[in-house]
């Protein structure tokens, strides 16, 4: 069996354009690149071109993820090497790491193999601070919070309601829950509180939807910190913060300029949740991308009925753009273990478990198709796939009228992917329309809710809790209801049950909770057992991590 280089191997013998060379052959004026070293910039938001200068985008989404790994950072970095490969100039824009995920079980978020962002060292650990001038922000708005609560409260803030918790970018479940202010009347006022994790943060999702530094600014006011005794909700603004908070993000608002293995130009920014929040890469880091590619292909967190549905109803709408086709990526290795095949047994060949697998792809077929947009499946190939397994997932998918490819962009980089290039390249070309939202902005959120429930994830319906339709009321009476939902759910299933795989029928979702989002512009409702501060596994990835005498980094996959 031929031995394969690891990641880290392969983007180490990278032979990289310096950012200023990359910019310039880009076209951006080489003046107001702001170099991090020789292979990383900040790109100011004025290099934003107008709207009728960019070029289309193309959304890469996945069935839902498994264990088993589908690669969908890899396909959308492969893409966009493979659409240069054929003579079609593309940009690539991908979310941030956050160092909860690398540290952990996940893994960093550049892509795999001969597809890869690199210098992937930097960009999984710290890279340009951007996630670190979020969580001082947001842990500066915390302590102005507890400041006025110890000095008085001129805001009436009700700390049994709860106030601005507190952020950190690595995972540590003993942080989720703990009393603050102990010590006596010098250290504050006692109050349950707890950590989430800096991507969960508010203020993350604020930054990737902020259509520049004014609009920034309105958003991190509007942000709601708690409520009062009358239950009415505080805000940042009327805590006058905003400008602090601004000013420590006045470089993180800037997308990171960067490259794929090839040299093809990638644009990493900003790296919301996918599960809490709306998992998508910033505005300006895909508009920075079509500004400058014929195409922009950037993708979204997660399997479609996470990451897509919001990057059409929130990412794209706030954005006043609409993607002209999806990749929607699937793997015999993830469709195997959604047709009930054991993750430790998928090296054999077994079509009827891919058949029943196959229910899963096929859901998330009519949820791209709701929306009106043209797709394109990409079957990503991994080493242990048969001929026969590939071609029943190609043969289904064409059956059905929806263009297929298989994708060695893992093995091979650009060249592994020309074929997929040219599908989605063929699909963008013949579209010139907006999508179809799923639901009108102004019906009720618990119609939006149900709408997505039933039309996404196939659902037969929903249920709220009481403290949910407390607070659905509450956001009817503070005029909220226009605003688009945030479903926070497991992505392991369309269900809100982790272990229910494949296309799971007769079942119901539970909205256990709804939370404002004021500043990011939507409602997040949270099902199952979603968690704002992850935990570490049995075994962390960063047990295997070290730093060598000459300063490289080892270990980090």
């Amino acid at each position: 069996m031929t031995a394969y280089k690891s990641d880290i191997e392969i983007a180490q013998e990278a032979v990289l354009k310096p950012v200023m060379q990359l910019g310039k052959e880009m076209g951006i004026d080489p003046d107001i690149l702001e170099p991090y070293g020789h292979f990383k910039a900040k790109v100011p938001l004025e290099a934003v071109k107008p709207e009728e200068e960019r070029g289309k985008i193309i959304l890469v989404t996945s069935l839902n993820p498994t264990p088993a790994g589908e690669g969908k950072s890899t396909v959308t970095v492969g893409l966009g090497q493979a659409l240069n490969a054929i003579g079609r100039k593309a940009v690539v824009a991908l979310r941030e790491p956050s160092l909860g995920p690398t540290m952990g079980l996940k893994g960093g978020a550049c892509g795999g193999g001969k597809s890869q962002v690199v210098p992937m060292e930097d960009i999984n650990l710290h890279f340009t601070g951007d996630l670190h001038a979020i969580t001082s922000a947001h842990n500066t708005l915390a302590a102005l919070v507890d400041n006025h609560i110890h000095r008085g409260n001129e805001l009436d803030l009700d700390i049994r309601k709860g106030t601005w918790k507190r952020v950190l970018d690595i995972n540590d479940r003993s942080l989720r829950n703990i009393v603050a202010g102990l010590g006596g009347r010098l250290h504050g006022v006692p109050h349950e509180t707890g950590f989430d994790i800096t991507v969960a943060s508010e203020i993350m999702a604020v930054l990737c939807l902020a259509d520049g530094v004014a609009d920034l600014k309105d958003r991190l006011r509007r942000m709601i910190i708690g409520y009062n005794s009358s239950g009415k909700p505080v805000t940042c603004g009327d805590l006058k913060a905003e400008g602090a908070l601004a000013l420590l993000l006045r470089e993180a608002v800037k997308p990171n300029l960067v490259q794929t293995l090839e040299n093809t130009p990638a644009f990493v920014h900003g790296g919301p949740f996918a599960n809490i929040a709306h998992g998508c890469n910033s505005l300006a880091a895909t508009k920075m991308a079509a500004s400058y590619g014929e195409f922009a292909v950037t993708e979204s967190g997660f399997g479609a009925d996470l990451g897509a549905e919001k990057f059409f109803h929130i990412k794209a709408e706030a954005g006043g753009f609409s993607p002209s086709a999806v990749v929607l990526v699937a793997t015999v290795r993830a469709l195997k273990m959604h047709g009930g095949r054991a993750k430790d047994d998928l090296k054999t060949e077994d079509l009827e478990a891919l058949e029943k697998g196959l229910e899963n792809l096929e859901k998330h077929l009519e949820t791209i198709h709701a929306f009106g947009v043209p797709v394109v499946v990409a079957v990503n190939a991994f080493v242990h796939d048969t001929k026969a397994e590939t071609d029943r997932v190609l043969s289904f998918c064409r059956d059905k009228g929806v263009p297929a490819e298989t994708a060695e962009v893992w093995e091979h980089g650009g060249a592994g992917g020309t074929a997929l290039a040219k599908a989605a390249a063929k699909a963008a070309d013949a579209f010139d329309g907006y999508h179809t939202p799923l639901y009108d902005k102004k019906i009720p959120v618990k119609d939006k809710i149900r709408r997505i429930v039933q039309e996404v994830y196939g659902a037969e319906g929903v249920d709220f809790s009481k403290e949910a339709r407390n607070m659905l009321e509450t956001i009817r009476q503070e005029g909220l209801e226009e605003l688009p939902v945030c479903m926070a759910k497991t992505q392991y299933s369309l269900s809100d049950d982790p272990s229910k795989l494949g296309r799971p029928r007769g079942f119901r979702i539970t909205v256990r909770e709804l939370r404002i989002s004021r500043g990011a512009g939507f409602i997040v409702a949270l099902t199952g057992s979603v968690m704002t501060m992850p935990g570490l596994p049995e075994k962390p990835a960063a047990m295997e991590m070290d730093v060598l005498d000459d300063g490289r980094a080892a270990g980090l996959f």
